[in-house]
């Protein structure tokens, strides 16, 4: 795990947001998601510099993904390590109000 994703997993394991069940590097059908709650239908991705190089990959990716019922968050590793507690209170967010948030990385 990148330092990003060691500091989200930090927070999200052990149902420490809201009492939810995060799993880590989980396989949904062809992909691996970096974070997801499966009874909510979640999933957090923490996007390194090489996402910006592949923006078709992972468009195929969130769309196949979304098909299959599933909201995804992205958040690049620069904004969850210089904002998490912003990130995380984004995501706890999501998880009470059940905003559905845009797919794309943050700027």
């Amino acid at each position: 795990m990148t330092d990003a994703e060691l500091r989200i997993w930090r927070a999200l394991r052990l149902r420490q947001i809201l009492g939810v069940k995060f799993r880590r590097q989980h396989p949904i059908g062809p992909y691996i998601a970096d974070f997801v709650c499966i009874e909510r239908k979640l999933i957090v991705e923490v996007d390194g510099g090489q996402h910006a190089e592949q923006i078709e990959k992972d468009a195929a990716r969130t769309a196949w993904l979304e098909a299959q019922g599933y909201c995804i968050m992205r958040f690049w590793n620069n904004e969850v390590l210089q904002n998490t507690k912003g990130v995380l209170e984004t995501i706890r967010r999501v998880l009470e109000e059940g905003f559905l948030p845009p797919s794309q990385p943050s700027p």
